[in-house]
């Protein structure tokens, strides 16, 4: 009899293409999809950066008080307006207040959450969160063909760094269940340079990264350096715009909870659940080898407690 790891395994295999009710994407989605196109300059991108995160609430605000609230020019929104296509600022606040009307009527009739203490209120960002990531799991096609291609990636180096520690460790450690080199970094300057240097002489063709608030710099510049030695970079984020996104051939952007005086974070990591699954998909003969090797070794030293 399978192991329930191995059972899931088998029947939680991602469908490629967008399901038939689910085909609206969400409106982070929609604005990333707007405002990736173009290299902006840092300036732009603090101003589409508070866009997808304000969206609600930017799309009404005059361009006066959407350059105070970014700390721009007057002129610099309107060149943004202008680099992303539109003729000017109207042109783009039109746009931008179709998606937050969209959004603001996405449950028409639905009673407002509880926030009766900033616990709940936490939780309920949290939930949107999970919202807006399902939304974008309606087309899974990017995280399919990226964990296609970790699978592949033989060593397979997953990198985080500070508080992203936390969700590398996370992801390799299930990882190494079906995959048979996984290499952790979690330490940066130069201990990082040489895993990663010796990541891409050993094989590998692929490292994941993981970057959440606050971005420390030496994450940059690792990404850097995997993209000299020939690494491709997918990067797992808060961010979808930035120096760190341009540093990657894959962004996988999740919000996280700031509710609270430390983030939360259960967009990323279920974000990280669906690359493992995405990698178990790509090679089922190798993950169904590798989960029954380990239920012996682990059954034989008693690993786990009998439940």
């Amino acid at each position: 009899m399978p192991s329930p790891q191995q059972a899931r395994a088998q029947a939680s295999a991602i469908t490629s293409g967008r399901t038939a009710e689910e085909t609206e994407p969400s409106p982070t989605a929609r604005l990333r999809e707007l405002f990736d196109g173009p290299r902006l300059s840092p300036g732009q991108r603090r101003i589409a950066q508070y866009l997808i995160e304000h969206i609600t609430e930017a799309a009404f605000l005059s361009i006066t008080d959407l350059a105070d609230r970014v700390g721009v020019s007057q002129p610099s929104v309107t060149r943004f307006a202008a680099a992303v296509g539109f003729s000017g600022y109207p042109a783009l606040r039109e746009r931008l207040q179709a998606i937050a009307l969209a959004t603001l009527g996405s449950a028409p009739g639905a009673p407002a959450p509880d926030r009766s203490n900033e616990l709940q209120a936490a939780v309920d960002a949290e939930i949107e969160n999970l919202e807006n990531l399902r939304r974008d799991f309606a087309d899974p096609d990017q995280v399919i063909e990226v964990g296609r291609a970790l699978s592949r990636s033989t060593p397979l180096t997953v990198l985080g760094l500070r508080i992203s520690g936390a969700l590398a460790e996370y992801f390799a450690y299930a990882a190494r269940r079906i995959h048979p080199d996984v290499r952790l970094v979690t330490k940066g300057g130069t201990v990082a340079y040489d895993a990663l240097l010796q990541s891409r002489e050993a094989g590998g063709t692929w490292l994941l990264a993981f970057s959440m608030p606050r971005h420390a710099q030496e994450t940059l510049t690792a990404l850097r350096v995997a993209r000299t030695a020939g690494l491709k970079v997918a990067l797992v984020t808060d961010l979808g715009l930035g120096p760190l996104a341009d540093e990657a051939d894959a962004v996988f952007a999740t919000a996280t909870g700031s509710r609270l005086v430390f983030d939360s974070y259960a967009a990323p990591v279920m974000m990280s659940s669906a690359l493992l699954q995405a990698m178990t998909d790509a090679d089922p003969e190798r993950t169904q080898a590798r989960l029954e090797a380990y239920e012996q070794v682990s059954e034989q030293h008693q690993f786990f407690l009998r439940d």
